[in-house]
């Protein structure tokens, strides 16, 4: 998109990049957010992964360069607040702390455009595994890297033969009938909290599964991740909530063989 201008939007919603993993699509990320902006930005969780940085230490320079692109937005004057996810959970303890202009927090409460209020949370906090169980979150964790481990290889095999991009970490989501289970008792649980909140709808993170549904009264949007499928939530001048997916951003992708895609809701349902 070169000499393209940015869009603007009155919300964006970011969550799920695992800075310090090198799972992190951090090049991607960078790019959408030089052609993207919004005057309040929340980054829903899991922005830093604390969990593989304590394995081994991975810092590369485009990990630097989206902490910097965030504050620079913060400086010109965009709202940004820090939600903490699980793998970040060390931000918690600094609850209401401004860096540089972003404010840490555990939840926060969204008003958009059109008078809906939305409880924005990154959902660890209702994830049994991640509580009660944190060996087996941790052996999922190892399992995880074992599955992008395991994507790259297939991308750099499809590639070669000229074959457009798979996602295996994806295909097994919708797949496996236990992830798929998960997914929707996770949708179930939030939906839930939302209502026990007195707001109109929940915005979360966590599942790396991005989704706008609606649940009766109460509606259920996921940002996704910046791993897998590379999404972003937006919310329009007049309220309206969309799902940005990085390659149907920026179709033509730079010298990188991984291109996201998502996987639609509807996939899921069928599965």
């Amino acid at each position: 998109m070169p000499g393209a201008e940015p869009r603007t939007f009155r919300s964006m919603f970011i969550s799920d990049i695992h800075l310090g993993s090198k799972a992190a699509k951090a090049d991607f990320l960078i790019d959408f957010l030089r052609y993207h902006d919004a005057d309040i930005i929340y980054l829903v969780g899991d922005i830093v992964d604390g969990w593989r940085l304590r394995r081994s230490w991975h810092w590369p320079q485009s990990h630097n360069d989206v902490v910097q692109k965030l504050l620079r937005k913060a400086r010109k004057g965009a709202s940004i607040t820090y939600i903490a996810g699980n793998h970040d959970e060390f931000a918690r303890q600094f609850q209401g702390v401004h860096f540089g202009g972003i404010v840490v927090a555990d939840r926060a409460i969204h008003e958009t455009a059109d008078g809906k209020r939305l409880l924005v949370i990154h959902g660890d906090q209702f994830d049994t595994v991640v509580h009660n169980q944190r060996w087996l979150a941790y052996l999922g964790d190892y399992a995880y890297d074992g599955a992008m481990l395991v994507n790259r290889v297939i991308t750099r095999l499809r590639q070669l033969l000229g074959l457009s991009y798979w996602s295996f970490s994806s295909w097994a989501k919708v797949k496996v009938k236990k992830a798929v289970n998960f997914i929707g008792s996770f949708q179930t649980v939030l939906t839930e909290e939302a209502r026990r909140s007195h707001v109109d709808g929940v915005i979360c993170g966590h599942i790396h599964h991005a989704a706008i549904e609606n649940f009766e009264d109460v509606q259920y949007i996921n940002t996704g991740d910046w791993v897998e499928s590379c999404t972003a939530v937006v919310e329009h001048f007049d309220g309206r909530m969309e799902i940005l997916t990085w390659a149907h951003v920026l179709p033509e992708a730079p010298d990188e063989p991984f291109i996201p895609m998502l996987i639609e809701d509807r996939v899921v349902e069928a599965a």
